[in-house]
């Protein structure tokens, strides 16, 4: 029996998504080798037709070549069926990564995703890193003029902090923030989830698989191809995936006793987060596809909620969520509006 994938309001401005999006990353970036471009449109179709219309990419995944992607997958009559966000903010140069958040940069970034994905406006453009040299004001205000003049319809904001999201919030509201919230990956529960719900802004949460270790646990780390970024991430090396292979294991005993597969039961939990947050997972395979689907008939009880939460909880996690030096909300606090020039960016 196909699964129902019911439709929630995403933050207070009149944005309306799919339940479930779906992650088109791992399609082409990041995660091994981009996929066969003919695959991964039949995947597309295939996730509009069974009612996951909410789609996220971003000019970094490729970098580019995501975009294009889906302004191939969206050709015609399928624009009108989905709900499609993407990102600013990183670019790539000389092989290094630089944030930008300029308000020049900011529009150029913009017209250059909306000719990639052949399209006349992005439902919701998100800051993907914040650039903690140009005050978010800054930033929000082009963000605000191309509302404007219609080239995008909602603004999202990626991996900022509780006073960032709030600053931004005041120039233009906020529709969704988009932050890694899973088993485990809680940090975001003491201060940003709190501020987005005070605010009425919708939750996106990505790697609800805990970047695919919910689907097969420590063993996939013996399967990471070339170019595949999770291999240097701190919780996958060897020294953790002990402990945190133990986590999946219990994760694994108690979906053998709701009768769903371990990431079903983890995508469950972050649904039954509330109906302001939506995960958007990621794969490159219809079976794993129609699998994520499907967690959203999973019931869990306050009980269930809390065994989960007791497994992943504490210190049971070993490692930390990206590498030294990579920007997460913990530090994204920008300069204040009054100390910024313009003309010496």
């Amino acid at each position: 029996m196909a699964t129902m994938v019911k439709r929630i309001k995403l933050g207070s401005q009149g944005l309306e998504v799919s339940a479930q999006g779906l992650g088109c990353m791992s399609m082409s970036a990041f995660y091994g080798p981009p996929k066969p471009e003919p695959d991964m449109i039949a995947l597309i179709h295939h996730a509009i037709s069974s009612g996951v219309t909410f789609l996220d990419t971003s000019d970094i995944y490729g970098p580019h070549t995501n975009e294009i992607l889906l302004g191939k997958a969206l050709k015609g009559e399928m624009r009108e069926k989905v709900e499609l966000a993407t990102k600013f903010g990183g670019v790539l140069k000389d092989g290094k990564g630089e944030i930008r958040g300029d308000p020049a940069y900011v529009r150029s970034a913009c017209e250059d995703s909306l000719k990639r994905l052949e399209v006349d406006c992005i439902d919701l453009y998100y800051v993907h890193r914040v650039d903690v040299r140009v005050p978010i004001e800054a930033t929000m205000g082009e963000l605000k003029k191309l509302t404007e003049e219609g080239k995008i319809k909602y603004i999202g904001l990626s991996e900022a902090s509780a006073s960032t999201i709030r600053r931004a919030h005041a120039v233009h509201p906020i529709t969704a923030v988009q932050l890694e919230w899973s088993l485990w990956s809680r940090d975001v529960e003491e201060d940003i989830i709190p501020t987005c719900r005070e605010l009425g802004i919708g939750i996106v949460a990505y790697s609800p698989l805990g970047r695919g270790f919910f689907s097969s646990g420590a063993k996939l780390a013996e399967k990471f191809a070339e170019g595949d970024i999770r291999q240097y991430l701190p919780r996958f090396q060897q020294a953790n995936l002990e402990q945190n292979g133990a986590i999946f294991d219990r994760v694994n005993e108690m979906a053998s006793r709701k009768g769903c597969t371990p990431s079903q039961l983890a995508l469950a939990w972050v649904h039954h987060q509330g109906d302001d947050v939506c995960p958007i997972p990621g794969t490159t395979k219809v079976e794993n596809f129609n699998q994520n689907i499907g967690a959203l008939s999973v019931k869990l009880t306050r009980e269930e909620m809390a065994e989960l939460e007791a497994i992943a909880g504490g210190d049971a996690v070993k490692g930390d969520r990206y590498g030294e030096g990579m920007p997460t909300f913990k530090h994204s606090e920008t300069p204040p509006l009054s100390s910024w020039n313009p003309v010496a960016e």
